[in-house]
């Protein structure tokens, strides 16, 4: 085998390694799937075949090296990402329960294994605690294959890692610098100082700098390099401080938490390239390193092995399984938490590669090579464990919310269809990221944008004009993985073509941009605006985004009296905890007292992490005291009512007045709901066949206040 290995050619030309890797990346999932093995084992199986201790195809050169580092950080960037930030507070007890746990029961346990069963000395006893102790979430994303990123048990986990691995990078080094005669008073203060230092500088920089990048530039491009470099900064600053890159990265990811949404292009495409590319190239490199036939070279090899491998997995599992019975999660959650925390990756190699440097008094390397191997055979064992038990334990997850969440299944399929007249290129790309923000993702349905124009002589001009904002509003859709359908269809009425299209497409509800007034005394709602809402009685939404939504810090919603008795009070409770949620920001609620707890218990059983608060409004006449608390960075959500029906009041026809002295800067939206009412096109006395801005009492009211006092 020896001879037949030194006879395989190395592939050296760069091109032909890259595209070696690009066929492992291909063909890894395909024949895993087949075999219905999770294709992160194929990847790491793949990379000991081609490696120098396989068919030796490739060697680990740089190339390895720099991908698989970027391959890691982005694994923690993600998690970072995908975490949200409320349940850090909700779980903080909790997840620091279980860090501590998967903390010390391997830490304790890898000691006592290396002084008892190894033989080794304690300081070579205590490096092997530290990194048993330690775990990479190898395994994460195969949790976001199944879109359990937000799930208790891998918050939990997640967050328990990162607490583990700093606790272990902490030991590491103080053990190092004792082991160097360095640990002193000094010494501490400096690492606690560069730490401290590290992490308030990138809380009072990085999440300023980054609202202030996002709503001047919207270029895929530059928003995607932009958030690389937050990302790779952040990891050489925390690496430069004394702990690993990883945990820099992580905490890149939670300060970005806020502009990154998960359902956003900029997420869609961080997702793409890391899953495709990245983290790939990271898993081929540690498969790489893994030597099997160090296993069957004696006994004692055989030993130090078994030994490393058993304990460092027993010591995850005990700590998992113990969390999961403190905290009374179902046994499901427990395998999840025992799988995302048992893998061993490079992290560990870099351990045992600072113990090889570290020289006894006879001048051999604190760490032998059995203590190597036993490492490189763990990380093989643990990433297959915990890759097959994540995977077993998403399924079950799955299993579980579908068997016990009836009601919220029944919940989620409402007939939601969108509908976006995309009128303005300027208004394109706002709407559809709107949608985003509020579709059901379990429903995956697609969108509809369409284009009315005037037909009349320059309907042609109008129509090529109508393409470019629909194919604007396609690039937008399809950079975010959303399904959109476009139509252009020409009308003699604006309103009456967009009224066909919602029959035609039995669409749900209407997102729309409002008006752009030319001129002070053009109309606010414009030409076809009123139509729409006189003559659907679906929800609409009549849209004013004068920021990008991913920057918006706080939305408040304006509630009018007896608008829960309205067919559609659950449908825009629903769309905008929705939006709230996927831009993990505070949304507020201001009306009256019954309808506002009507709200909460929705909101409680429905979206129980969204951060919502209740303020009591009593009279709508208080509306325009909300502009003491809407800022610039703020979206303001008024729930209006049509002409005739329970919600509505004399009061809504100065609604556009007040609007425009009182939120005159602040991103806004319109929102009328499903409204009991007649069918469309229906013809009766007691409903209107038009409305107006103002209804003529009001505008005599306003030319007897403008009409000048004859002076004697």
């Amino acid at each position: 085998m020896a001879i037949l290995l030194s006879t395989m050619p190395l592939v050296q030309d760069p091109t032909m390694i890259f595209f070696v890797v690009l066929l492992i990346i291909l063909f890894a999932p395909i024949i895993m799937g087949k075999l219905r093995i999770p294709h992160i084992i194929g990847m790491v199986l793949a990379g000991i075949v081609i490696g120098q201790h396989g068919f030796n195809i490739l060697a680990r050169d740089r190339s390895f090296e720099i991908f698989g580092s970027v391959g890691l950080l982005y694994i923690m960037f993600l998690a970072g990402l995908e975490i949200n930030l409320s349940d850090l507070k909700k779980y903080g007890v909790r997840m620091s329960v279980f860090g501590l746990l998967t903390f010390f029961v391997p830490f304790a346990m890898g000691y006592f294994v290396g002084v008892t069963l190894l033989g080794y000395s304690p300081t070579a006893a205590m490096l092997l605690a530290c990194i048993l102790s330690s775990n990479t979430l190898i395994a994460y994303p195969i949790v976001g294959k199944y879109g359990l990123q937000k799930h208790r048990s891998v918050v939990l986990s997640v967050g328990s890692s990162m607490i583990a691995l700093s606790l272990a990078l902490t030991v590491l080094a103080a053990f190092a610098a004792s082991y160097k005669g360095e640990a002193d008073l000094l010494f501490w203060l400096t690492f606690a100082g560069k730490v401290v230092l590290f992490c308030t500088v990138s809380i009072l920089i990085i999440p300023r700098l980054t609202r202030w990048f996002f709503r001047r530039y919207n270029d895929a491009v530059m928003l995607y390099v932009y958030t690389m470099s937050v990302l790779f900064l952040s990891a050489a600053a925390s690496d430069a401080c004394g702990l690993e890159g990883i945990f820099g990265a992580f905490f890149a990811g939670l300060l970005l938490n806020r502009f990154i949404p998960g359902v956003s292009p900029l997420m869609n495409r961080l997702e793409f390239i890391g899953n495709a590319l990245f983290i790939p190239y990271f898993l081929i490199g540690v498969g790489m390193l893994i030597d099997i036939r160090v296993m069957f070279h004696d006994l004692n090899t055989a030993w130090v092995v078994f030994c490393i491998v058993f304990f460092g997995t027993f010591g995850k599992a005990i700590a998992a399984y113990l969390s999961c019975l403190v905290f009374r999660l179902h046994i499901s959650s427990g395998h999840m938490m025992f799988g995302l925390t048992t893998a061993h990756a490079a992290g560990s190699i870099a351990m045992v590669m600072v113990g090889m440097e570290l020289l006894s008094a006879d001048g051999t390397p604190l760490v032998d090579n059995m203590m190597l191997n036993g490492v490189v055979m763990m990380i093989l064992f643990t990433c297959i464990i915990s890759s097959v038990t994540t995977d077993s334990a998403s399924r079950l997850i799955l299993l579980r919310e579908k068997l016990h969440k009836t009601e919220e299944a029944e919940h989620q399929g409402d007939d939601e269809k969108m509908l976006l007249p995309l009128q303005h290129a300027e208004d394109a790309t706002n709407l559809v990221h709107l949608a985003i923000l509020m579709r059901n993702k379990r429903l995956n349905r697609g969108i509809i944008g369409i284009n009315v124009v005037y037909d009349d002589q320059y309907s042609n001009d109008n129509q090529q004009e109508g393409l470019k904002v629909l194919e604007a509003a396609t690039r937008t859709a399809d950079s975010a993985d959303v399904r959109i359908q476009t139509q252009s269809r020409l009308a003699t009425n604006i309103a009456n073509g967009l009224k066909h299209a919602f029959k035609e497409n039995r669409a749900s509800e209407i997102i729309m941009g409002m008006h752009h007034r030319k001129s002070p005394g053009d109309s606010f709602w414009g030409a076809y605006t009123q139509g729409l809402i006189t003559e659907i009685n679906r929800q609409i939404m009549i849209c004013r985004i004068n920021r990008p939504l991913n920057t918006i810090r706080r939305i408040v919603v304006a509630i009018p009296s007896r608008v829960e008795y309205e067919s559609g009070f659950y449908r825009w409770i629903e769309r905008l905890s929705r939006m709230a949620e996927n831009l993990n920001c505070r949304i507020v609620f201001h009306g009256r007292m019954e309808c506002l707890k009507l709200i909460r218990g929705y909101i409680e059983h429905y979206h129980a992490e969204l951060r919502a608060e209740y303020e009591h409004m009593e009279h709508w006449k208080e509306f325009p005291t909300l502009s003491t608390q809407v800022h610039d960075d703020h979206l303001l959500i008024v729930i209006t009512a049509r002409m005739g029906t329970v919600s509505y009041k004399a009061t809504f026809e100065y609604l556009p007045r007040e609007l425009s002295q009182y939120f005159p800067s602040c991103s806004l939206i319109i929102l009328y709901p499903d409204q009991n009412g007649q069918p469309q096109d229906a013809m009766t006395f007691t409903a209107p066949q038009q409305q107006t801005d103002e209804s003529a009492y009001v505008q005599l009211l306003n030319w007897l206040r403008r009409k000048p006092h004859k002076t004697h």
